[in-house]
């Protein structure tokens, strides 16, 4: 697949790139991409939600009324999840919602969200650049350059750049990761790739099994 590389302004390099088949022309596995989605959602969960059940709420130490003569079903505290105040029945509790995805299984899944974005035109390949100092106004002229200003970008670097990713932090449409560290979820969640020059080697190493 042969995709022409892009200048800052938007405008053509003349040079182009081949992009590995085996990575951007592959058939999508759905099932591995829903899992994928899956695990990374659930991943980011906390799982602190907490109800008071029964003994966890303060009192009831005293009989609400007397056993007999009431004409009322008898209780022995206040706290019961049937009285006002009680606890609650099968309320939340702490738990994890972690879930893992053998490395092959995620790997062809970011493989197939690839695939999905190569085959919708949705990935574009810039030359390399980087800011001397973190510039929210110079990344956003080059994503207007380029026609994505109103595209949720995602834009993949070959290695870590604090100013690049400082730089796109306050821009609401616009995501910076490292390429090997794009997790399918991000992939998907992005309309558009941007795809620096030199972080495609290595996005593929991290993709292509030995």
């Amino acid at each position: 697949m042969e995709l022409k590389v892009l200048k800052i302004d938007g405008s053509e390099s003349g040079e182009k790139v081949n992009l590995p088949l085996e990575v951007f022309g592959i058939e999508p596995n759905h099932h591995l991409i829903y899992q994928a989605v899956r695990s990374y959602l659930s991943n980011k969960r906390q799982g602190t939600h907490k109800a008071k059940e029964r003994s966890d709420v303060r009192g009831g130490g005293k009989k609400p009324f007397r056993q007999k003569g009431t004409g009322r079903a008898r209780q022995g505290t206040s706290r019961s999840p049937i009285m006002k105040g009680g606890g609650t029945t099968f309320g939340p509790r702490p738990h994890r919602y972690y879930l893992t995805l053998p490395k092959k299984a995620a790997r062809l899944a970011r493989k197939s969200a690839l695939s999905i974005k190569a085959k919708g035109k949705e990935i574009l390949i810039i030359e390399d650049f980087s800011f001397e100092e973190p510039k929210a106004k110079d990344l956003f002229n080059i994503i207007r350059s380029l026609n994505l200003e109103n595209k949720k970008t995602l834009l993949l670097t070959p290695n870590k750049n604090d100013n690049l990713y400082k730089s796109g932090r306050n821009l609401p449409k616009v995501n910076v990761m490292i390429s090997d560290k794009a997790a399918t979820y991000d992939l998907l969640n992005n309309k558009m790739i941007l795809l620096q020059k030199s972080a495609i080697e290595n996005l593929c190493r991290s993709l292509i099994s030995n």
